[in-house]
């Protein structure tokens, strides 16, 4: 039974079809496997699955549902499945628990248009209903959205005085202008794309049965070769904020992206319209500045002329240190003639008369 699944698997991601001989394997009670290989090979071949499908859900409802969402979709033929299939399948997301690998699975191959616009729109209405938006931080948000921005941006008009540029007051309104062109550039980026799918003329909702071989992503065969017992220890899951982050961030597949950044609209759009207030934030009319330590009043047309005085005069002023007597040096140089005039007229010894 486990040769024949993995040799339909193989069939099945290369060339979206069953292989050619028939299952020869015997029923295992209790276990759903056998039978959802049965409803799956019928399914593919036009034949009614009814009695294997029904024999495989009473042993294990989701896992049977599982297999066939995820079977059918890596062989470009997910448009065969029912759609309360798709909802067991998927079960229930969380903010609070992990999002399991035959979740993300699922949802890369609704992303990727296996199940046709309905499975995108089911993956949408499960993220909406976990209200992200009230969970989030914003900046982490945009962070991944746009990352690496530069911390001082030199607007045109601030050419030739590039660090005015660091001056709260003036950063600030070029900062946000300069944040939020890039984050409507890499929203047009990730828009434009799902537009042009919808305008080509052979858009990725499973027209084209395109079988798994195709796909960038082997998440979908991995958690059927595990559901087959055949795959290796899983990996770690991820939280479904870090999923949503990384589908944002630059490069990542336009498909997650798109549905990535329908759940994080609501975020952007706050960031968006704070970004375009602070951008439209008109200069003070005065600035001030230090310079040398002493503080400058800068309008428009030029520093203030008072001010500027008041800090030319203070410098000038400071730089005139008064020069006092040199005491130290006098000391030294009395002490030093006190000395010399000591030994000068001090007693002096003359050696004694020689003996007779």
């Amino acid at each position: 039974m486990h040769r024949y699944a993995e040799a339909l698997l193989a069939h099945l991601a290369a060339k979206g079809t069953a292989p050619p001989a028939a299952p020869s394997f015997s029923d295992v009670p209790g276990y759903w496997l056998p039978p959802a290989l049965e409803a799956l090979v019928a399914l593919l071949s036009g034949d009614d699955p009814l009695e294997p499908l029904s024999r495989a859900a009473g042993r294990d409802q989701q896992q049977t549902a599982l297999f066939l969402c995820l079977a059918l979709a890596v062989s470009g033929q997910g448009s065969r499945i029912h759609a309360s299939w798709l909802g067991t399948a998927f079960g229930e997301l969380s903010l609070d628990r992990p999002v399991s690998h035959g979740q993300r699975s699922l949802w890369l191959a609704a992303a990727r248009g296996a199940y046709g616009p309905a499975g995108k729109i089911f993956v949408l209405r499960k993220l909406d209903a976990l209200a992200v938006q009230e969970h989030a931080d914003p900046e982490q948000w945009v962070q991944a959205l746009v990352p690496g921005e530069p911390s001082v941006v030199v607007p045109p008009s601030l050419a030739d005085f590039p660090e005015m540029a660091e001056i709260p007051e003036l950063a600030r309104p070029s900062v946000a202008a300069a944040r939020l062109a890039r984050l409507r550039g890499r929203c047009a980026e990730i828009t434009s794309t799902r537009q042009s799918e919808h305008d080509s003329p052979a858009p990725l909702d499973n027209n084209p049965a395109t079988p798994a071989a195709a796909w960038a992503e082997d998440e979908p065969l991995a958690v059927l070769r595990t559901l087959i017992g055949q795959g290796g220890p899983a990996g770690p899951m991820a939280s479904l904020s870090s999923y949503l982050l990384d589908d944002l961030r630059p490069g990542a597949d336009p498909h997650l992206a798109a549905i990535a950044l329908h759940v994080a609209a609501p975020i952007l759009r706050g960031v968006a319209e704070e970004l375009e207030a602070d951008s439209r934030l008109e200069p003070p009319a005065t600035l001030t500045v230090p310079l040398l330590g002493h503080r400058i009043h800068l309008r428009p047309e030029g520093p203030d002329a008072a001010s500027l005085a008041a800090a030319e005069e203070s410098i000038l002023t400071e730089g005139m240190v008064p020069r006092g007597r040199p005491w130290a040096a006098l000391v030294l140089i009395v002490a030093g003639v006190a000395c010399l005039a000591g030994a000068a007229l001090g007693p002096t010894c003359s050696p004694p008369p020689p003996s007779p």
